[in-house]
């Protein structure tokens, strides 16, 4: 048997000569830590990554990202460093755009000088799922045939600090002005929740009406109050408001914005900032007061399409259209499906669902090279027929395997799920691979139901496993477990599946506490164990137990009495005699070195405790540490032995050694993608740079992802979508004296310029002393650090 067969893979380097090494430069930022939090560990998730919703990486540190996105009409390809790169023009002057709307006139139309206005083709050669499960509801919706439907699409759009720094609400705007069609489409858009429009004449005072008619957009309504765009009694005012004065047999809803799924749900107002989000019982209570039942319910917006969100919906509407995962900053392409709306408004609603995921990912394939994209379409009457007791069966199946010590294959399962915006840690993954990998009979039943209820799904080559629909169950954190039961119960979801994941998360916590609580890199960096783990003894265990379910022992940052509720009625000796003999012994992180080769040999069954590894480096710059981050960089030898890299390389962009952070890695068909991300400075803006491997390639800089300084929002923006030639680049490390403390955060290499292609290789750091650890993730997501390797 290959002793290398269960270990985890690796990335392979290019290693380049030359380079400037790793050399801070300038004054401390005090933007305080821009890394992934490796310095704690634990399902609560500490700060980086792509997007905010309690950022990641596996760690504890609270990290401070500011906002940074680009101008969604902006043209040309993404992907930097042997991808292609062009740039978009704004065209006829944004200020002058509505300088002339008067409340009820309707001005000349927008003149973009964009890329995206023509109606695009179809290039999908996929399929619509036409048929219904036996037993589902007769559609809300009655379509008259022959032309003769009258359909109102309402766009409730907060257009946020997405257009307030990049136009992508007004950009949108555009697209639909652009699209072509009649009277029997009425086009209805509330604005509101930016600071600042990026065209004059929409206000950043008061929420506003417009309409979209014969390629203008008039305002219809000049002051339609000041309530904030997450506030459920302004989304249901103006569903009222079209019902009345627009009324249609077929009526569309469209949320954009920003977008968190199952436990944050939609919105983010940049004018009302301690607003929060609105939750999916917001939702429902929005659209339950709106008084109208909706052809289809779309979301422009990132992570919407969830179970949960489905199973709120079913009352409110036939269809679901949304995203898995975080949605690329172009989001929908409207002129071309609203124009096949316009020529043919007795559509049935799967074609219109068809249209706008193939305008989208197409679109997003265009102009987002390696970031990720999902759309699908959801059927609302079949999901509420098939699904629920489907998902009760599941859920017992789950509650009832780890009730019979089987937690380590439902952890398995879970960490090897696709997961989407996987860095910020909201524990969001695909429903359908969730269930394939448990592999229980009710399992397989659930995965056939979700499949059939799903009737259109389309996504970007480098996504796998992302079939429609997604659902949150914890892993990253357990810190939201008792919201997304509250959740729950709010919406009507049956109880089991709350029961199934409070089951999980006792576990996983339990793990966690008899591990040592919060583990942390420092101890292992400066000469101490990373993590003292468990002793295997289950009266150790159950005593270490009892005291955290009484307010003291060890501590699990991100958990208070304020959010473990679901650890209440915890059987602490069944816990403590199951984790007393499925734990990672990490005395056993030891090296052995042999003519200056460093291995590490763990035992088979250690190695099965292991869901992830990383290397972690430190260079010493003689007054402290550079943090280079974690880069998945490692190898086995013939028997199965962990060997340590010490050839004092690291990841560079242009030569220039980055602090990079590894967040995932998958598989597409024979393709294995690699994603991270390095902190930087994008034209003096905060933003963290994706970086994306496929196979053993060099890498591209496929987008930059986004984040908000004090927590103001849980929700998720959509990513960047261009960095152009001419762009500068400052790169950003996290900086430690020897005394365990971080001292700030600076600017690390030189400036850079970007090209049409940039390299993105390993180069040396320098002639100083490099410190190497690895960091080793078990199957309660707790972290645990080798003991130091000292190269010089």
């Amino acid at each position: 048997m290959d002793p290398n067969q269960n270990r985890p893979q690796g990335r392979r380097k290019n290693v380049t000569s030359g380079g400037s090494g790793a050399h801070r430069r300038g004054d401390g930022l005090g933007t305080g830590p821009v890394g992934s939090g490796s310095y704690s560990g634990g399902s609560t998730g500490g700060g980086g990554g792509a997007k905010r919703a309690a950022a990641g990486g596996g760690g504890l540190i609270t990290i401070i990202i500011i906002v940074f996105l680009i101008m969604k009409f902006m043209g040309g390809g993404a992907g930097l460093g042997g991808a292609g790169n062009g740039g978009g023009s704004t065209g006829g002057g944004l200020g002058d755009l509505l300088g002339s709307l008067t409340g009820g006139s309707a001005p000349s139309g927008f003149d973009f000088s964009t890329e995206d206005t023509a109606v695009g083709n179809d290039t999908s050669d996929s399929t619509v799922d036409t048929s219904v499960a036996t037993g589902s509801r007769e559609k809300r919706t009655v379509i008259k045939g022959n032309g003769e439907d009258v359909v109102t699409l309402m766009v409730y759009m907060c257009g946020t600090d997405l257009e307030s720094k990049y136009g992508m609400a007004s950009s949108d705007m555009e697209e639909m002005r652009s699209a072509t069609f009649g009277d029997n489409v009425n086009v209805i858009i509330f604005t509101g929740g930016c600071s600042q429009w990026k065209v004059s004449g929409i206000s950043n005072k008061v929420n506003q009406i417009y309409q979209i008619k014969n390629g203008q957009i008039g305002r219809i309504v000049e002051d339609a109050g000041s309530k904030p765009m997450t506030d459920p009694n302004n989304l249901a005012s103006f569903i009222q408001f079209c019902a009345k004065n627009f009324p249609a047999n077929r009526n569309e809803l469209i949320l954009w914005d920003h977008g968190g799924g199952s436990v944050t749900g939609y919105g983010y107002d940049e004018k009302n900032k301690n607003s929060g989000s609105m939750s999916l019982a917001g939702v429902n209570q929005a659209l339950k007061a709106g008084g109208v039942k909706f052809d289809f319910i779309g979301f422009d917006a990132c992570l919407m399409a969830t179970a949960e969100t489905a199973l709120m919906l079913n009352e409110h509407a036939d269809y679901l259209i949304a995203s898995e995962e975080t949605e690329p900053g172009i989001g929908w392409y409207y002129t071309n499906w609203l124009s096949k709306l316009g020529s043919n408004t007795s559509a049935p609603t799967l074609d219109i669902g068809k249209n706008i995921v193939d305008d989208f990912v197409t679109e997003c394939a265009k102009k987002c090279r390696g970031q990720k994209t999902t759309l699908s379409v959801i059927d609302l009457a079949e999901f509420s027929n098939t699904v629920p007791k489907d998902l009760t069966a599941f859920s017992k199946s789950i509650s009832e395997k780890i009730a019979k010590d089987d937690y380590k294959d439902i952890s398995n399962a879970r960490y090897a799920t696709r997961e989407f915006a996987e860095s910020t840690r909201i524990d969001q993954v695909d429903l359908v691979n969730l269930a394939e990998n448990i592999g229980t009979p009710e399992a397989k039943a659930l995965a056939s139901s979700l499949k059939n209820a799903i009737k259109y799904n389309r996504t970007s080559t480098n996504m796998t496993n992302a079939y429609g629909v997604s659902i949150y169950f914890p892993y990253q954190r357990t810190s939201y477990v008792d919201k997304a039961c509250s959740t729950y119960s709010q919406i009507g979801m049956d109880s089991e599946y709350s029961k199934c994941i409070k089951q999980f998360a006792k576990v996983e916590t339990g793990g966690q506490i008899a591990a040592g609580g919060t583990g942390s890199v420092l101890s292992s960096l400066f000469g101490g164990a990373a993590s003292s783990g468990s002793s295997g003894s289950s009266d150790m265990i159950g005593s270490l137990l009892t005291s955290f379910l009484g307010g003291g022992g060890r501590s699990i940052e991100g958990l208070d009495a304020s959010n473990t509720e679901f650890m209440e009625d915890t059987d602490v000796n069944d816990t403590a005699q199951y984790l007393s003999t499925h734990y990672f012994d990490s005395s056993k992180l030891t090296w052995e070195e042999k003519n200056g080769t460093y291995t590490m040999k763990l035992p088979e069954s250690q190695w099965e405790m292991v869901h992830s590894l990383d290397l972690n480096m430190f260079y010493d710059d003689g007054e402290g540490y550079i943090d280079l981050g974690l880069d998945n960089i490692y190898y086995f030898d013939d028997n199965g032995n962990l060997v340590a890299d010490t050839d004092k390389n690291w990841l560079s962009i242009n030569g220039n050694v980055v602090a990079y952070y590894h967040t995932d890695t998958t598989k597409s068909g024979n393709d294995t993608i690699i994603t991270g991300y390095v902190p930087a400075f994008l034209n003096g803006e905060r933003v963290n740079l994706i970086i994306q491997f496929t196979n053993d390639d060099n890498g591209i800089i496929a987008g930059a992802s986004t984040d908000y300084v004090g927590g103001e929002t849980e929700a998720v923006a959509k990513n960047l979508t261009e960095i152009k030639a001419g762009d500068t680049l400052d790169f950003i490390c996290d900086y430690y004296n020897y005394d365990q403390e971080y001292q700030d955060s600076y600017l690390i290499g030189e400036q850079v310029i970007v090209t049409d292609n940039m390299t993105i290789s390993n180069t040396p750091v320098g002639d100083g002393k490099c410190l190497l650890l690895y960091r080793f993730s078990d199957i309660y997501n707790q972290n645990y650090w080798s003991e130091p390797i000292t190269i010089k």
